[in-house]
């Protein structure tokens, strides 16, 4: 009966359930976008292309592993946990010989894989160059198609995909800037692949070359394992594991191959999920306080026909059961087709984080049936628990006074709805004081959004109180402005609740989005403030292309000049991530000072590594310490602390020499070099003439440009909260519509007792303003306790970066919205009659 009537209800009352049908839509497609990414991260293919004619591939562990046992209540736990590394791990190459023993083995191929960026105009189209050995064309395979291999240590052979866009044939010549310093190379043929690669870009040198190249003596990236004929590569891959017991070699077979050749790809899973666990986390909770306003606002405006309802016998457990209903038919409508509606948007983002470099295009988009049919389940359980949290009241009072309370507000709130936001209040200002102690960013961004939702779930509750004190604050200024202020003030007091139900979207979009974009600026200006501070020298070299090459360094040193080379690169302590960088340790101290608060940079070689004062803080280092880390490759090394700075933030987490971390990165050439000479700009730019795509900066210059790479960056995280501002915004409008479009008998009556129809609509803009000034000074205050708890906990000091401008746009939008999504609805309701609707029934 129930299910029936409330069929009746919801066909009945259309443009009642619009705005709950629009808040329920929009949280379902946002929650399926985001599963749609958790899933591609989870499930996504990485399609192998280096290693298409290649069924079986051992390569080296590119994990660091961590046992642990432990002993309770007589049993023992064993738990084991793993962590990408940064760098390519590498194998021994005398594994071919045992390889090669292994019975099914037809052939062993060692592969070699290293940077190798061709310096055309035309450049690879987006494509990430690789230098290999000719003798591992097969592993594709790659055949020629016109020319010969490569023999001599200055020939070369490129692919078909290259050769076409920089126009190249045999003979001619082509500038490679490998690992070592950039050389001119005689193209003696054209490869082609036999099956489809579009993610990269070979180039083929001589076998001796390309060991030079690859710089690691004795290794090898992989081998290649081609099976005897009639062998099963799943047999084969057991068979090999049996012989490569006790070493740290993995053997992949099928799709397991993609994530070896591809390290970006495998390593962008973790971020994918780790941001689309994030994003849809927060998706969550803002989807949840703004549909459960949405039904609160519902069912404020039905109050009469539920009290009536209440009147004539109905009980609680009918209203809520009723209620619910409702709730679950609009969900389940708004569920199915916002959770269909989040597919595309899912692929929509994904291409736009690919666009950003935030994630390679080898890592496929994956659409499964999981992420649909979470977000639908998790829109008809939003929807009923938003249904019975709004019903609470109407529910648990008597019938009389239900009916009274249908034409006026009670005087007050609740008293458990005012403990609760007391509660949560409580609850937001824990969180802000654990901001302030924690100094990662992976730990603290999480605690910052979550406590911009839990202290405007606060607002929420404790709003109607907010709304009454600011009627009371601002009677004064609304009173001056004539009768449309002053019907505006009866309007704020007399009708708190529906008010408030305005204020928190308001409250939620300013905080919110304040938040996300004074985040990222607080973090980067504060690291750049620190950079600009250690760079002491008069010049940074740096690239276009890969890096700067030691021997571009090497030309520029003098004895009377400083010279810097700085490599960055990852590493782990235990399972934690750390950036780091080697610098040489020559003349350090005339070009870089990081703030030296302990021991001495002079100290620092390869057997001693410098450490930020947060590192020594969170593994109790202090000078003549030893550590134990894993170095970016997956080698492991023990180190004793020489120095302890105060600059991390600017320079990273650990410092160690040049040639400690050279040896250990994909991409030994320097990031950038740092020199302190008493020779111009122009001086310099013709000592290093020989290198192509080098610029010579001053430490201003470089800062611009490490600002515009940060700004590069910042756009990942403004694109992933993006949509959560954007459904907040939505709501936005569609609380205000909705709120605006129920009081059409209010504006008749006023507009009968004399008061005119731009009377009306100055009280209605009046309104709006003072709602917007509330949700403004509460938006603001808490994106500024957050931000500034944010600051002291990352930076130690209480000074976010707040852009005027950028705030002022934000306060401008918002305004902007609330009064458009208030006129229009309220033009179009002064529009009837006032006499019709004032006759017409309830």
């Amino acid at each position: 009966m129930m299910l029936r009537y409330a069929l009746k209800t919801v066909r009945a009352r259309k443009a009642g359930f619009l705005g709950a049908f629009l808040a329920l839509l929009c949280a379902a497609a946002l929650i399926s976008a985001c599963g749609t990414l958790l899933d591609t991260g989870l499930r996504g293919t990485i399609r192998t292309e280096r290693y298409a004619a290649t069924p079986v591939v051992v390569s080296a562990d590119q994990y660091v592993r961590r046992t642990t046992v432990k002993h309770k209540h007589g049993k023992t736990e064993v738990k084991h946990k793993a962590k990408p590394i940064a760098e390519r791990a590498w194998l021994p190459a005398d594994l071919e010989t045992g390889l090669a023993r292994t019975p099914g083995v037809a052939r062993v191929v060692p592969e070699l894989t290293f940077l190798a960026q061709p310096l055309t105009p035309a450049g690879t189209g987006g494509r990430t160059a690789y230098g290999h050995a000719w003798e591992s064309a097969a592993l594709t395979p790659y055949r020629l198609v016109s020319g010969t291999a490569p023999k001599a240590a200055t020939d070369l052979v490129v692919d078909r995909d290259l050769a076409a866009r920089a126009h190249l044939r045999p003979g001619a010549t082509l500038t490679v800037q490998s690992t070592q310093a950039p050389r001119a190379y005689r193209i003696t043929g054209i490869a082609a692949p036999a099956t489809d690669v579009r993610h990269q870009t070979s180039l083929f040198f001589s076998a001796a070359e390309a060991r030079r190249l690859a710089a690691h003596p004795g290794q090898v990236t992989a081998f290649g394992v081609l099976p005897a004929h009639g062998t099963d590569p799943d047999r084969l891959k057991q068979a090999l594991t049996r012989a490569l017991r006790g070493t740290t070699a993995q053997v992949s077979t099928g799709d397991a191959r993609g994530p070896v050749e591809f390290l970006d790809a495998a390593a962008a899973r973790v971020r994918l999920v780790s941001m689309g666990g994030a994003m849809g986390g927060t998706s969550l909770l803002v989807a949840i306080l703004v549909v459960v306003g949405t039904f609160a606002l519902t069912v404020q405006q039905r109050h009469r026909e539920l009290a009536l309802l209440r009147a004539i016998a109905a009980t609680p457990g009918q209203i809520r059961r009723l209620l619910g209903r409702e709730a679950l038919i609009v969900g389940a409508v708004a569920g199915t087709a916002g959770a269909l509606l989040g597919l595309p948007l899912g692929a929509w983002l994904h291409t736009r984080f690919v666009a950003l470099g935030a994630v390679p295009a080898t890592l496929q988009h994956t659409t499964g049936v999981f992420p649909p049919f979470a977000a639908f389940a998790a829109t008809l359980a939003g929807a009923w628990a938003a249904a019975r949290i709004a019903s609470r009241r109407i529910t648990r009072i008597r019938p009389t006074e239900a009916l009274a309370e249908s034409r006026v507000e009670p005087a007050r709130p609740a008293r458990g709805r005012i403990a609760a936001g007391l509660l949560l209040l409580a609850g937001g200002v824990v969180l802000v004081v654990l901001l302030t102690s924690l100094r990662t960013e992976p730990a603290s961004t999480p605690v910052t959004f979550l406590a911009v939702v839990v202290l405007s779930t606060s607002v929420a509750l404790l709003g109607p109180l907010l709304v009454r004190a600011a009627a009371l604050l601002l009677a004064g200024p609304l009173r001056l402005t004539g009768h449309g202020g002053r019907l505006a003030t009866a309007n704020l007091r007399g009708n708190a609740a529906r008010m408030a139900s305005v204020v928190t979207p308001l409250t939620l979009l300013i905080g919110m989005t304040c938040t996300v974009l004074f985040v990222q600026s607080t973090l980067g200006d504060a690291a750049r403030a620190q950079a600009r501070a250690g760079v002491t020298a008069d010049w940074v070299v740096a690239a276009q292309g890969p890096g700067v090459p030691a021997a571009a360094a090497r030309q520029l040193r003098t004895r009377h000049d400083a010279v810097t080379e700085v490599v960055r690169t990852t590493v782990r302590i235990g399972l934690d991530k750390y950036a780091a960088q080697g610098v040489t340790p020559e003349g350090l101290a005339r070009t870089w000072d990081p703030e030296v608060t302990a021991g001495s940079l002079g100290r620092l070689t390869d057997r001693t590594v410098a450490v930020s004062r947060l590192t020594a803080d969170q593994h109790h280092l202090a000078r003549g310490s030893t550590l134990k880390l894993t170095l970016g490759d997956g080698t492991p090394a023990t180190l004793t602390v020489a120095a302890v700075y105060a600059r991390g933030l600017g320079f990273g987490d650990l410092t160690f020499a040049h040639d400690l971390v050279a040896h250990h990165v994909d991409n030994p050439l320097a990031s950038s070099v740092l020199v302190s000479t008493a020779r111009t700009q122009a001086q310099l730019a013709t000592t290093l003439r020989e290198f192509p795509g080098l610029r010579i900066l001053s430490p201003a210059a470089a800062d611009s440009l490490q600002a515009d790479r940060q700004q590069t960056n910042a756009e990942v995280d403004y694109l992933a909260m993006g949509l959560v501002l954007a459904f907040t915004a939505i709501a936005v409008v569609n609380t205000l519509a909705m709120s605006v479009a129920a009081r059409i008998r209010e504006f008749a009556l006023l507009r009968l007792a004399g008061v005119t129809r731009r009377q009306v609509l100055r009280m209605l803009r009046t309104e709006v303003l003072s709602v917007l000034t509330l949700a403004t000074a509460l938006g603001s205050g808490i994106a500024l306790a957050v931000l500034t708890a944010f600051s002291v906990g990352m930076t130690g000091r209480a000074a976010p970066t707040v852009m005027p401008l950028l705030y002022v746009t934000v306060v401008a939008t918002a305004a902007l919205l609330a009064l458009v999504a208030a006129a229009l609805p309220g033009r179009v309701a002064l529009r009837v009659p006032a006499v019709t609707v004032a006759t017409a029934k309830d």
